[in-house]
């Protein structure tokens, strides 16, 4: 396999478990150096250990003394920064009436405030290299708004947002930045392990089964089926990769045709 990214270095916040795992696994793969950083720490460095080149980190993506830490450490051991995916993210799903506001807050703190600061650490040092990539795996619920899921996708949305606005701000010193709009990951721990898995929050939420939260969402997709992390971490390394160079400030829809805009 050819190595497209060899000897990037790059961090993947929320890389401890599922999707973020599965990316750093990629990451390595491809050939980069690796922090593998993620607020449970005893998983990031489990993955970390079974990666060729990489260190664990803890982080709390919401507070920006332990992301300032997260890069520095990066910088202390590989000495630069390539590449920073943003994946880290939680999902509370509730009706807008049964939200409370500290939840809602919580949600756009990691998702929208954590991509945020974990962006203006990277650009710090990015900055000076003039080359740099900045990659956020958003959501379609961040180009479509999403049924009793309100915290997420105001969160997602405004991840497009910072997204574009950063993409204008760093075009000078030759850094990118996009995201990655991914559509459901129905065969992904998130979707079916653990009381809160979103096959039960959504079944809760909508009065039906779980199956038929299932084939509800299979039903959305004009390919027909779920999408995987291959598919994610395909448009991840191609947008890390100098096969992208022309792009930025782009939101890429990774969703079977679920969502084309």
């Amino acid at each position: 396999m050819t190595q497209r990214l060899k000897d990037q270095v790059a961090i993947i916040t929320g890389g401890a478990q599922g999707l973020g795992e599965a990316l750093a696994h990629r990451l390595d793969a491809e050939g980069c150096k690796l922090v593998v950083a993620d607020i449970n720490i005893d998983a990031a460095e489990k993955v970390a250990a079974g990666l060729k080149d990489a260190i664990a980190v803890k982080v709390d993506v919401s507070n920006e003394q332990q992301v300032e830490a997260m890069v520095d450490a990066t910088v202390s051991k590989y000495g630069r920064l390539d590449l920073l995916v943003s994946n880290a993210a939680i999902l509370i799903a509730k009706p807008v009436i049964d939200f409370p506001g500290e939840q809602w807050r919580k949600m756009v703190d990691v998702n929208l405030v954590g991509y945020f600061l974990s962006s203006k650490a990277a650009a710090r040092v990015m900055i000076p290299n003039r080359k740099g990539n900045i990659i956020q795996i958003n959501s379609k619920s961040g180009k479509k708004g999403s049924y009793k899921n309100s915290a997420y996708a105001a969160a997602k949305f405004g991840g497009i947002g910072f997204t574009q606005s950063l993409a204008l701000e760093l075009a000078e010193y030759g850094i990118r930045v996009n995201s990655i709009c991914p559509g459901n990951l129905l065969n992904s721990p998130l979707w079916n392990e653990g009381p809160n898995s979103l096959f039960k929050q959504y079944a809760r939420n909508q009065g039906i089964t779980e199956e038929q939260v299932r084939q509800k969402y299979l039903n959305q997709v004009p390919l027909g089926r779920s999408c995987e992390y291959e598919d994610i971490a395909n448009a991840m390394v191609f947008l890390a990769s100098d096969e992208a160079s022309y792009m930025t400030g782009q939101a890429i829809n990774v969703t079977g045709g679920q969502e084309m805009r």
